[in-house]
Formats: C-alpha cells, sequence, structure tokens
C-alpha cells in the first residue's frame, strides 16, 4: 500500500530508528513511546490488521513471535517485556498496517486495562 505510513518506513522514505530488518520483517523504535523501552515489529508486506490474516500469513507471524525476544533482550528487556496488537477501530489501532508493540524497561510496567473487578 503506497500511502501506509509503515510500509513508507519498511520502503526507507520515512526515516526510523532501525533494530532489526531481514527479508520479512522489519523493527523500530516507536516516535511516541509509552515506556522506556518500545518498538515495533511489522511485516514487510501490507496486512492491515490481525483481523485481515490468514493461513498465508503464518510464517511471518510465526517469524515476528521468534524474533520479538531475541530484539527485547538487545534492547535491554532482560527481565521481561509485553507485547501488544491493536487490532481495529475499538482497540485504538492507529496505524491499519500489522504491527506488534515490544515494551518494558519500567519496574513494574503497568496494568494493561483498567481493572473493573478483581480476580
Amino acid at each position: 500500500m503506497s500511502d501506509c505510513v509503515f510500509c513508507k518506513i519498511v520502503r526507507g522514505e520515512i526515516p526510523s530508528n532501525k533494530i532489526y530488518e531481514d527479508e520479512e520483517i522489519f523493527a523500530f523504535h516507536d516516535i511516541h513511546p509509552q515506556a522506556p523501552v518500545h518498538f515495533m515489529i511489522v511485516p514487510k508486506r501490507h496486512i492491515a490488521s490481525l483481523d485481515d490474516v490468514t493461513m498465508e500469513h503464518q510464517q511471518v507471524l510465526g517469524r515476528i513471535l521468534a524474533k520479538a525476544g531475541e530484539l527485547a533482550k538487545g534492547q535491554g528487556l532482560n527481565d521481561g517485556f509485553r507485547t501488544i496488537i491493536n487490532t481495529g477501530r475499538v482497540a485504538q489501532q492507529e496505524v491499519y498496517h500489522l504491527h506488534v508493540h515490544i515494551l518494558g524497561g519500567s519496574d513494574p510496567l503497568g496494568p494493561m486495562l483498567r481493572r473493573t473487578h478483581s480476580l
């Protein structure tokens, strides 16, 4: 998709603070970090959201998840990290190019969601 901001980052048309790149995935720091360490891993091929994923995408999704721990540790997240995939409007997905947020570097990170009931 030619006007997608993440596609432009992958193509090098928009500068990024790149962490990693291979033939299928690209990882870069978030420009509006929500934690001391906050980066994203995206497939190079445009996939709008997790809702658009089919079985043909399993290899690239597996690659993203398999690489997440290594990249997180490379960013100093040796004691854990959070992964987030926002999907669609209700989840407040801002860029419609599938991306996995990796966050960490504070102890604790804080609640994932505001709790409305106790467990």
